[in-house]
């Protein structure tokens, strides 16, 4: 399982297998997992309709805010595909009484986890904010429900139709970008309410006029067809008091009307065929299903667990792993409100006849539909998703926290309490059940697409729109019939948990805090390894040796192994930044001692069986083919050889490796690599846990407390300074047909480490390219419109801190966005610079984020590592307020034009040539055009592709 489960390396081949006894300890039974998921809650109603629900939790002093509304892609007419989505994006460009950008209000009190989505049932808003700011939180969600279109102009229209575009190509960019276009046509009539994809057309996009949205948000966006949801720290006196203070003045408005959307069952089996510039060719299977409420969705979900949603599920144990006809294989069913959609995705191994493949899945759902999934299956699926759902509630918003399970629940099912009957259900399926479900579903006819390597199809939707010059939307005057925006209250301060260091037996260095929010154990052990590590002359080797971990041991296979993690509800990942390379636990901290014990089997006793080898080399083979049609896998390939120079470790990070390099990789390889790397001498292990560190330090010493070194010498990293090897500035345009969007990716070498004080640079990098809010991201998004988003940064490592621009842009803008760019820094560093309302901006959201920042133990857990990484104190964030508040605008002024040289930036664009090239060739720099196919090998680490 490639990457997901790649496993850090756990020591010399030769290390002693870990202690059995703690596997032998039984799981928490499924009952007790689902037990745990709670979210007690209380409710209200308005007058107007407006449903409020409020669930306390004091661990922080954040509250998260949700807002539902019952308006999606399904309540769309023909004609005005996209319009809920477009109008998710004009409600963040101002209301009547707060008539600026959303975002700015929202960045000044540090509101974290903000944004909005839309999909075919629904469109939300949300924000998590400290406690003291949730005044204004209100009042602005209230503005936009009840007081928008007064702040709606024909500009504000253009800009978002333009940035929508723009999201729409960024994701026809992608390879197989076009897929669920096809998949939805497949089964469903256009009429049908879900038979639109939620981006919308280019076409409707490009008709909707200024009264026609103003319509579509007054038959829509009203209290009674909204559910609002406080999470976190406040309680329902509270809450009532503000809501009716903020909402109760709104008037109620037209009802949206139910969607008429049966499940649409295929007369006879259909298939297709689509080329596009892909790697492999991916085979697509779909079922419509019932939705979300019907009771045998739960059963839906356990038989796409066990078909293909498990690692150890019946598809990728024999398409993938016994027969090696594929490269992944995988399944899942998606609910939708009234809808759901079974489907089943399986890349084809290169050389393998995709009908032999085709007729394998035939005959592998023929099976499962003639004996249905066993007790173990459905106890591993249960299990999976429970534990999954445990580490979910440690969020109180945000994309999954547990204001989106009430919410979710309220206005798709009349039940904010509706995930615990889901999970209930869930533990409650035998194998009988999901076989009657399975047979009433899957035995109807399904909708086959196969998409082959070709050049792409052509699609209406590709046109770019013609040029035209469109005003930068104008400041909209405050109507001031609601007041000012509420003042904040005293921000509570951060509590950053105490961080405890002890040893093992071994020496291996243990870093722990305590977090008792979800009863969760989160692991990470560290070498000191990362990109900089990989052999090279073989770049990828150490890919493959993590992804080799959980392929088997000395005494597990690969399905045992996945079997294993599954009943225990546990998560096992790996993976590597510049500096360090790691494994990742995650488990119910019920099941910590046997979670760890298999942990420590992985980890230490890897078996790196020549079979298993040679099939996950030729699966490691197919994410490089992937990663080589992508476009920010083709930039990330290119730029790190120009920025870091050919001495440079860190020029090593060219994806999942050289594929020359992987091909030749040997058992013997890996070993080696393993033996002088993933050991305890070089490793670090770093916890965040409900349970107290002697429980955790007592289960790390029976797993890896008597693990040793080997004798064979480890591994050495040297850097020279950095920034003394990069290329000369220039344009490296790599170019890829049939893109209907440019990524523009630039950095500018500097002589900074991460080492150094940071905090400086990186604050006053939130003006130019580090929030939504920066310059470049103005510039391209909101006041151009050529970009759905720009962002800016220094990538900071050890060694090394260069700055960073990644930029996708529509294509006939690509030579003027990168002289944007250009401009934007430059203004910044010289005659520009950091603002004073810039700089209280970031220094006031930096203060007052940190609540919200550090919600999660993942989020702890990250920063506990990164401080390790740069040498700064373990009370490091606890220290951080005081830190910025002595900063000042001049020292940053200073700092940052110090540190960037803008004349010393190179460029990586990727795009089509024929198109882009005129437009690069008028910015006055060296342009070289490589071709994609030559990106994929280059013989020696430091080495860019040759220009053709």
């Amino acid at each position: 399982m490639t990457i997901r489960i790649t496993a850090l390396a756990g020591v010399a081949i030769v290390a002693l297998a870990a202690p059995v006894a703690a596997q032998q300890q039984a799981p928490a039974p499924v009952a007790t997992l689902v037990k745990a998921v709670d979210i007690p809650y209380q409710s209200f109603t308005l007058p107007n309709g407006l449903r409020v629900i409020v669930h306390t939790d004091r661990k922080a002093p954040i509250v998260a805010v949700s807002v539902w509304y019952d308006v999606g892609a399904k309540h769309e007419p023909k004609g005005k595909t996209g319009f809920a989505h477009l109008f998710e994006h004009l409600m963040f460009n101002g209301s009547e009484n707060a008539p600026n950008d959303f975002f700015e209000p929202l960045k000044q009190v540090g509101a974290t986890d903000f944004n909005g989505t839309t999909n075919q049932d629904r469109t939300n808003y949300f924000e998590t904010v400290p406690t003291a700011a949730l005044d204004r939180a209100l009042f602005l969600e209230s503005d936009r429900m009840g007081y928008l279109l007064g702040a709606v102009t024909q500009a504000k229209l253009d800009e978002q139709r333009g940035v929508v575009q723009n999201e729409k190509r960024q994701g026809d960019n992608q390879p197989y970008g076009l897929v669920d276009y096809k998949v939805t046509a497949g089964l469903l009539p256009e009429t049908h309410p879900y038979g639109h994809d939620t981006i919308g057309s280019m076409a409707d996009l490009d008709a909707a006029t200024l009264d026609t949205v103003k319509d579509w948000f007054r038959s829509h966006y009203a209290p009674n067809n909204a559910v609002l949801v406080l999470a976190g720290d406040v309680d329902l006196a509270t809450a009532r008091r503000l809501v009716t203070k903020y909402f109760g003045g709104i008037p109620a408005g037209p009802k949206t009307a139910p969607a008429i959307a049966p499940v649409v069952t295929l007369a006879a089996p259909k298939v297709e065929t689509m080329t596009d510039r892909v790697a492999q060719v991916m085979i697509v299977r779909n079922w419509t299903v019932p939705g979300l409420n019907d009771p045998q969705t739960r059963a839906l979900d356990v038989a796409a667990g066990a078909l293909g949603g498990l690692s150890s599920s019946r598809l990728n144990t024999i398409l993938v792993k016994q027969e090696k006809l594929a490269v992944s294989a995988s399944a899942y069913n998606w609910s939708s409100a009234q809808i759901g959609q079974f489907g089943i995705r399986v890349l084809v191994r290169p050389g393998v006849d995709p009908a032999l493949v085709t007729k394998r899945i035939d005959q592998i759902v023929a099976d499962f539909l003639r004996t249905g999934p066993t007790a173990d299956e459905v106890r591993r699926v249960a299990t999976t998703e429970a534990a999954g759902r445990i580490r979910g509630l440690e969020s109180v918003g945000g994309f999954g926290g547990k204001a989106v399970a009430l919410a979710q629940g309220a206005l798709f099912s009349n039940d904010p309490g509706f995930y615990k009957k889901e999970l209930e259900q869930l533990a409650a399926q035998t194998p009988a059940s999901v076989k009657a479900a399975a047979d009433q579903w899957l035995g109807k006819p399904s909708y086959t697409l196969t998409v082959v390597p070709g050049p792409r199809d052509a699609y209406e939707e590709a046109k770019v729109p013609p040029k035209a010059e469109v005003a930068a939307a104008p400041e909209t005057p405050v109507k001031g019939t609601r007041g000012g925006l509420p003042a904040m209250g005293e921000v509570g301060t951060l509590s950053f948990p105490a961080v405890e260091r002890s040893r093992l037996a071994n020496g291996i260095e243990l870093i722990y805090a305590q977090r008792t929010a979800v009863p969760v154990t989160q692991l990470a052990l560290s070498f000191d390894a990362g990109v900089a590590a990989d052999v090279p002359t073989k770049l990828g080797t150490q890919q493959l040796a993590l992804n080799m971990l959980d392929e088997g041991t000395k005494t597990l296979g690969s399905v045992q192994i996945a079997e294993t993690r599954e009943r225990l509800g546990a998560s096992i990942d790996s993976g590597f930044n510049g500096d360090r390379t790691q494994v990742g636990l995650g488990v119910p901290s019920a099941n910590l001692a046997p979670a760890l014990a298999l942990f420590a089997d992985i980890v230490r006793n890897p078996a790196f069986d020549e079979a298993e080898v040679t099939r996950v080399r030729t699966q490691q083979l197919a994410q490089i083919g992937q990663e080589l049609t992508n476009p920010s896998g083709l930039a990330s390939r290119v730029m790190p050889p120009l920025l870091y120079g050919a001495e440079s470790p860190y020029s090593r990070q060219r994806g999942a490796g050289d594929p020359q390099a992987v091909a030749a990789l040997t058992r013997a390889d890996l070993v080696a690599f393993q033996q002088a790397w993933l050991r305890p001498d070089k490793a670090k292990i770093f916890v965040v846990s409900d349970r107290p560190l002697a429980e955790v330090k007592a289960a790390l010493e029976r797993t890896l407390g008597d693990w040793r070194a080997p004798a064979t010498p480890a591994g050495v990293k040297r850097f020279p300074a950095p920034g003394s090897d990069a290329a000369s500035p220039r344009i490296v345009l790599v170019d890829r047909p049939d893109s209907p969007q440019s990524v523009i990716v630039g950095a500018i070498p500097t002589t900074l480490t991460g080492t150094q004080a940071m905090l400086p640079l990186e604050t006053a990098n939130d003006a130019l390219g580090g929030s939504f809010l920066s310059r470049m991201n103005m510039d391209l998004r909101e006041s151009k419109h050529w970009s759905y988003g720009v962002r800016g940064g220094f990538r900071t490592q050890e060694f090394a801190a260069p700055y960073s621009i990644s930029a996708p842009v529509q294509a006939d803008q690509t030579g003027p966005s990168v002289a944007a760019l250009r401009s934007d820094i430059a203004d910044f560093l010289g005659a520009k610079p950091m603002t004073q309302v810039e700089f209280d901006r970031a220094i006031q959201g930096g203060i007052r984020s940190l609540s919200g920042n550090f919600e999660t133990s993942g989020a702890v857990l990250s920063a506990m590592q990164a401080n390790d990484l740069f040498k700064r104190p373990d009370n490091y964030y606890s220290t951080i307020t005081a830190r910025y508040r002595a900063l000042t605008l001049p020292e940053l002024n200073q700092a940052i034009g110090k540190a960037i040289d803008p004349a010393k930036a190179i460029w990586v664009v990727v795009g089509n040539a024929a198109t882009v090239k005129p437009q690069l060739d008028a910015i006055g720099l060296p342009v070289e055009v490589v071709p994609a196919a030559s990106v994929a090998s280059s013989p020696e680490s430091g080495t860019a592709p040759k220009a053709k």
